[in-house]
């Protein structure tokens, strides 16, 4: 009698509704099957081959696969025993929010044109938003620069897979004046909007938004705001503030996280810089 092949899965929960990643790693041979969702994944390792709306293709190790809403497909694994894919479900209502309309309900009229992909960036990107995603699940509702760092990279994924990837028309290009989104993250470091409200609020879509602050101050808000979260750090340490009311200030988790971007953004530890501050 053999064994059955080896399955191990695990969900993981984002911040909005309809939206949710899946990782899995296994040897089982998928029937044909649909989901009323679309999905975006990544090959970790491994290969399969599957049907698709377009064929049976391939996809191997570092490939993307996609699948778009009521398609039918299968799979299963490639040259070896197993497979080990990350994937991204979105409600279609919400892959409809990135063409730029925040209060979009209605259901897209487009699809993603290639099953398997084989683009850099893209596979970048999404795995900055699994790490992400993981992050935001580990402290369960997390802070809210965690979910604007969620909302960034699912928004910069759907950008470029729409543009490249997808039978949507290329987005109108709006010429945002993003000092209002600068100025509002500074004015409130602790508690930054959303990047929904963020787009709003200059009339442009989130994928807009993120290109255009990022051409303008050479990083997207996120890090941005981080960043500006280090500097009054800075500051108030050089005040004479203790350490532990200044993570707290300014919005960090807590004193190690605020040792962390501190560091890493001037080269030396937040005590270090108090020992040499006359205060």
């Amino acid at each position: 009698m053999s064994n059955p092949p080896q399955h191990r899965s695990r969900v993981l929960a984002s911040p909005w509704k309809g939206v949710f990643c899946t990782f899995i790693e296994s040897g089982c041979h998928y029937t044909k099957h649909w989901h009323s969702t679309y999905g975006v994944g990544l090959l970790e390792s491994g290969a399969q081959r599957s049907a698709s709306g377009r064929g049976v293709v391939d996809a191997y190790a570092g490939d993307l696969i996609t699948t778009n809403p009521g398609e039918v497909h299968d799979g299963r694994p490639l040259g070896g025993p197993s497979r080990h894919w990350h994937m991204v479900y979105l409600e279609p209502e919400v892959l409809a929010t990135m063409k730029g309309d925040p209060d979009c309900r209605g259901v897209p009229d487009f699809e993603v044109t290639r099953p398997v992909l084989s683009d850099p960036e893209l596979g970048r990107t999404l795995r900055v938003l699994f790490d992400r995603f993981q992050f935001w699940e580990a402290g369960r509702g997390g802070s809210d620069a965690d979910i604007l760092a969620c909302e960034e990279s699912l928004v910069a994924m759907c950008g470029l897979l729409l543009c490249r990837y997808s039978t949507s028309l290329p987005p109108r290009e709006v010429a945002a004046d993003v000092r209002q989104v600068r100025d509002w993250l500074a004015d409130d470091l602790v508690n930054p909007p959303t990047l929904t409200d963020m787009a709003r609020a200059v009339g442009s879509s989130k994928y807009q938004l993120l290109r255009r602050f990022e051409k303008v101050y050479g990083v997207p808000p996120h890090a941005w705001l981080l960043q500006q979260r280090v500097e009054r750090a800075r500051r108030l340490i050089g005040s004479g503030v203790n350490l532990v009311d200044v993570a707290a200030a300014c919005g960090f988790a807590d004193q190690s996280h605020m040792t962390r971007l501190f560091s890493r953004q001037f080269g030396f530890t937040p005590g270090a810089w108090r020992r040499a501050s006359p205060v």
